[in-house]
């Protein structure tokens, strides 16, 4: 068994991540950069040291999930959700349940509210956001960005939801408790149900085809009829029957 597949079998035991369900060649590559950077000469070294140190496996944690994110996304698609989207399943119901998965550090689900604010009182808004990573998740909950981060975001918003500190914007109290962030792992726990909306966007492509199949089955069972999933721009499905899903926008697939 070469020293990767046994560092697999060891992280499944301890975290139980299977990294065996992401692509190889770039888990391998990533994870092999960072053990160098750490001193290390191979997997089985890295191991012992992330199996003692929980800097290590924090770190190893962090970097095994992808975090790069920002408010606005392909600003094209959040005004596909803003002027579409969000009036067809607000038609229907005033209350929407909505679930931001693998959502990093909170670009995503905090952009959810503020597009959603345009249409219901804020304080009826509420939303689910979860990543894998503990220490994302605590950087999401301060919800301090670097400018950068906002290049995206419509001018009246920044001013509305976002207090300039310097070079970093605070987003306000009032957006920060519409977003309840939990940890989750897409691959192992359970996912609840009855979602109007799921969004899970850049993150697909670094999964097998397996793992995204498993996903993709259970983000369709979590959704309640003629609810949406709203996926990234390079994470198109092309088969969307098969998980019960119909297309109805680029990027958006309703449950049928």
């Amino acid at each position: 068994m070469s020293d990767y597949a046994e560092f697999i079998n060891k992280i499944k035991t301890k975290t139980g991540i299977d990294l065996s369900l992401y692509k190889e060649a770039q888990m391998k590559r990533r994870l092999t950069s960072l053990y160098e950077k750490r001193g290390y000469r191979n997997f089985t070294e890295y191991y012992q040291a992330i199996h003692t140190s929980k800097e290590l496996l924090d770190e190893f944690l962090d970097r095994m999930t992808i975090n790069v994110s920002e408010f606005y996304r392909n600003g094209q698609r959040w005004d596909v959700l803003d002027k579409k989207i969000f009036p067809m399943l607000l038609s229907k119901n005033k209350r929407l349940k909505i679930w931001s998965a693998a959502c990093s550090t909170g670009e995503e689900p905090y952009s959810l509210a503020m597009v959603l604010s345009s249409h219901i009182p804020v304080r009826d808004i509420s939303i689910l956001a979860t990543d894998l990573d503990a220490g994302v998740l605590e950087r999401a909950k301060v919800g301090l960005y670097a400018d950068r981060s906002l290049k995206e975001v419509p001018k009246p918003v920044l001013s509305r939801y976002f207090v300039n500190e310097g070079h970093h914007y605070q987003v306000t109290d009032e957006i920060k408790r519409t977003v309840e962030f939990k940890q989750h792992n897409l691959l192992n726990d359970p996912y609840g149900s009855g979602f109007d909306l799921i969004v899970c966007r850049n993150v697909m492509i670094y999964f097998t085809e397996k793992a995204k199949d498993q996903i993709y089955m259970n983000f369709s069972k979590a959704l309640k009829p003629g609810g949406i999933l709203f996926v990234g721009s390079t994470e198109q499905i092309f088969n969307p029957s098969k998980y019960g899903f119909e297309s109805e926008e680029t990027f958006f697939y309703k449950k049928i």
